[in-house]
């Protein structure tokens, strides 16, 4: 698979690691941040390179904060964010770099400083963002999201999540298509938390292995997230063990690519994995 020249054989997992741009991400926003609300860009080179190092394959930038309750930010500020980042890390890494953003200006601008990945929690729903992928030639993650950040979570409802969450992938995928956006450059997300009590995130992870009936990679994000701290009581920072046994679960149903906060301990799961398949 490409990305803006950079190739990835998605048949092995993978890392991405994520770079919130936000001062309100859940798990770690305002880190990258001075107190008047600069970027500090020198400490964002060096937590990319350390997840690179780590064994992060792709790096996730996202400048709008997604939690459950989250408020959108304007377009002008998501790209003041994300593009200095976007341009810092093209500059110095040789590393994927992903875009988290469903902001057609955004996607255009971060393609055209070298970002290989779309990763759209709305799947290209917002007017322009189909078009706008189409245009850069760049790769994309279609991810599902019952309602919106800031009402997900009020009494999401399914008959059967993982056959629903199928069919708006499927229709999603129908759309770029129609669009111009060819299946080699796309990849799916169940979108864990995005709309989904703890049980239909715990239906989600024992059943990924039917979206590989779809036939594409499926990228995965589990890191930290409420799924986590409900079941083990633990705050967000504490979850990293949890976090690694669901992307191992996750694993071993074939999924492509791991998002995480927690890059070189999910990177041991993912060595371990590799060594098993290849044994």
């Amino acid at each position: 698979m490409n990305f803006a020249g950079k190739e990835l054989d998605p048949a092995t997992p993978h890392v991405m690691g994520i770079l919130n741009i936000t001062p309100d991400s859940f798990s770690d926003g305002g880190e990258l941040f001075s107190e008047n609300g600069k970027l500090l860009l020198d400490k964002i080179m060096q937590r990319a390179e350390a997840m690179q190092q780590a064994g992060a394959a792709i790096l996730d930038v996202g400048g709008e904060s997604t939690r459950p309750g989250a408020k959108p930010v304007s377009p002008q500020e998501e790209m003041d964010r994300v593009l200095p980042v976007v341009e810092l890390l093209s500059s110095n890494l040789d590393v994927i770099i992903s875009v988290d953003t469903s902001s057609a200006e955004l996607m255009r601008a971060s393609a055209g400083l070298g970002a290989g990945l779309i990763n759209d929690v709305r799947a290209l729903q917002k007017p322009g963002a189909l078009e706008a992928v189409a245009e850069t030639q760049a790769a994309v993650c279609l991810m599902h999201m019952q309602g919106q950040p800031s009402t997900m979570q009020n009494e999401p409802e399914y008959h059967d999540v993982v056959v629903e969450v199928k069919e708006f992938l499927n229709q999603r995928i129908a759309g770029c298509e129609q669009a111009g956006i060819n299946r080699e450059r796309i990849i799916i997300d169940p979108g864990f938390g995005f709309g989904k009590t703890l049980a239909h995130n715990l239906e989600l992870l024992g059943r990924l292995s039917e979206f590989k009936q779809l036939k594409l990679p499926v990228l995965v994000g589990l890191s930290r997230k409420r799924m986590l701290g409900t079941i083990t009581g633990r705050p967000e920072k504490d979850r990293v063990a949890a976090g690694v046994a669901a992307a191992s679960i996750a694993l071993m149903q074939e999924v492509s690519i791991i998002r995480t906060h927690d890059v070189a301990e999910t990177a041991d799961a993912v060595k371990l994995y590799r060594a098993l398949e290849n044994k």
